[in-house]
């Protein structure tokens, strides 16, 4: 009785397991060069809720935007310290209404645009103050419009309204915990958990969204640069130096990677950033020394029928 009982647990177990995700290669576009659709090192990259996909082409001081699967739709920016103009630009998010956020990093600021590059604001300056921004990298938003900024200069993050009035700010030159050292990605979660990326120290930290720390982990990061979250949850990163997406559950525990070093279908070169669209099912990377945006869809694999003939067999 004991050991159909036991049987019946590990049956129930394997046909029970949840399906698998596997990432595949679908499309991409992109080569290097200064004309429409071209790139100069791609670093940022947000998908609209329509399917628009931004994308800074940081040597070029500009932003780029595309359908869906890569189609030309617009640009603006160029080198310069004016409104709607860049230096070596690196992050860039959408919000829920449209607008469009760039971190301006050599010019230590944020500016805002409409959808089709209206200028709308900018906010902040070189300094270490409470809405001062040193070479901003990343920047993120929150389901309620906040904007979140990572500082590489600074060594922290602040948040404010989607207009750039300063709301608070965490972190400190340093190793321990809620402490930085020249901070790249940060991404916010949909319940609104904050995750970031530290390059030079190989971890991605969680905060709450007023910044109280959670957790940290690493998985043999190396110079990564880029750091998303799902919309289910689940914490991605570019893994920047060995060209690789890896992938994890909200807390940490490894989920499972794609990537290669190379210039092939699903292959990388310093990948520095991703986005998703609304539903999750298709993934973006920057691969920013290849010049070119990847997109890959994500397939949901059932268990294989064998795996119960397999526990079957244990018993025979």
């Amino acid at each position: 009785m004991k050991g159909k009982a036991f049987l019946w647990i590990v049956v129930s177990a394997a046909l029970a397991a949840p399906a698998a995700a596997a990432w595949t290669y679908e499309g991409q576009w992109g080569t290097r060069g200064s004309g429409n659709g071209q790139f100069y090192y791609p670093y940022g990259i947000a998908v609209a809720s329509n399917g628009t996909v931004y994308v800074i082409d940081s040597e070029n001081d500009r932003l780029e935007y595309f359908t869906s699967t890569g189609s030309y739709l617009g640009k603006w920016g160029s080198l310069g310290s004016g409104n709607g103009q860049f230096d070596n630009p690196h992050g860039v998010a959408v919000g829920g209404n449209g607008d469009v956020y760039v971190a301006d990093s050599a010019n230590n600021r944020i500016q805002y645009f409409s959808a089709t590059g209206s200028f709308l604001g900018k906010w902040g300056s070189g300094g270490s103050g409470s809405g001062d921004v040193n070479y901003p990298f990343g920047v993120a938003l929150a389901s309620n419009g906040n904007v979140y900024v990572s500082e590489a200069g600074n060594h922290r993050v602040q948040y404010f309204t989607p207009t750039g009035s300063h709301l608070g700010m965490w972190g400190t030159v340093g190793q321990g915990n809620s402490e930085f050292y020249a901070l790249r990605g940060l991404a916010v979660a949909p319940g609104g958990n904050v995750y970031t990326i530290d390059s030079y120290l190989d971890r991605v930290q969680y905060f709450t969204s007023t910044g109280s720390y959670l957790g940290q982990w690493d998985d043999d990061f190396f110079y990564s640069i880029g750091v998303a979250v799902a919309p289910n949850g689940d914490v991605y990163v570019a893994n920047s130096a060995r060209s690789r997406i890896e992938y994890f559950t909200a807390t940490g525990s490894y989920l499972g990677q794609w990537g290669s070093s190379g210039s092939g279908n699903g292959e990388f070169v310093w990948p520095t950033a991703l986005d998703f669209n609304v539903t999750g099912s298709r993934a973006y990377v920057a691969d920013c020394r290849n010049d070119r945006i990847q997109y890959f869809n994500r397939n949901e694999t059932a268990v294989a029928p064998a795996s119960l003939g397999r526990v079957k067999a244990l018993f025979q």
